[in-house]
């Protein structure tokens, strides 16, 4: 499987600039790319208050369906973050668009602080079969607990996909955190983060990356945009989980409802966070 990182820089609460990047990686990418992963509400930037009403979108929106026909053109798909409005309520969330649909959403379930007054935390954790790969999503701070890749390697995850907005100065933090995760879950990791400033004075710190699932970094980027191609080898999940299987060897299952859909998604309900 090759997967396109594309490190960018995003314009806060500017959608149409942020598409026509998006819509220009995906066409340019190369023949045989499976897949490109943005950062994350990379579609819509980091927006709050009443700017957040006026940019989000329900996944059935404009923005989305425009990704979704570049998608099936080029007959590739991506992971990609967009401020969703839906039932009146915002979310954090990342999607993975295939050329036949959304193939699974990802609302956030840890929102940084600064975001708690304007996003409500997702209630679920999700895997789909992609390719023959069981591939899970998260956003950004959610990788800092742990819980959360676990409870997608109790649902199977193979590949975990994170869109990432982590800013100066945590980059460290999102380094360690990732190879923690994949090491711990026995998983490959792939991360996206944004790079540059944001209208509220952040500064993004890049560092997007690949990681093995012996925790060994196949690829780190640095604080400059970049489009970086990553083949992953399957067979490395075998080879990782011969000698020992944390996951078969735990004491402690994560609680909540866990989910089979016919259309190979699996999902574990959490409940309303606070």
């Amino acid at each position: 499987m090759k997967i396109e990182l594309v490190q960018l820089e995003g314009h806060d609460g500017d959608t149409a600039y942020n598409l026509l990047r998006t819509l220009n990686a995906i066409a340019t990418c190369a023949h045989d790319t499976d897949l490109l992963v943005f950062p994350e509400t990379h579609l819509s930037g980091f927006v709050g208050g009443q700017q957040l009403a006026q940019v989000a979108e329900p996944l059935t929106g404009p923005t989305l369906q425009t990704v979704l026909q570049a998608v099936r053109e080029r007959g590739v798909s991506v992971v990609v973050g967009i401020a969703e409005v839906h039932d009146g309520s915002f979310y954090n969330t990342s999607v993975l668009v295939t050329p036949e649909g959304i193939a699974l959403q990802y609302r956030k379930t840890h929102l940084w602080p600064t975001e708690r007054g304007d996003f409500c935390p997702g209630d679920r954790f999700g895997t789909v079969l992609w390719k023959g790969v069981r591939v899970g999503l998260l956003i950004c701070y959610d990788i800092e607990l742990p819980e959360t890749s676990r409870a997608l390697a109790q649902l199977g995850a193979e590949l975990i996909i994170v869109t990432n907005g982590n800013m100066d100065p945590y980059g460290p933090v999102h380094r360690t955190a990732i190879m923690a995760r994949a090491q711990e879950n026995q998983a490959f990791a792939v991360m996206v983060n944004r790079v540059g400033a944001g209208d509220d004075g952040l500064v993004f710190a890049g560092g997007s990356m690949v990681v093995d699932p012996f925790g060994h970094v196949l690829f780190e980027a640095g604080r400059e945009e970049v489009r970086h191609v990553v083949e992953l080898d399957f067979d490395q999940l075998k080879a990782a989980r011969r000698d020992y299987d944390y996951l078969k060897d735990r004491r402690l299952l994560l609680s909540g409802e866990q989910l089979e859909h016919a259309d190979g998604r699996r999902e574990l309900l959490i409940g309303a966070c606070t």
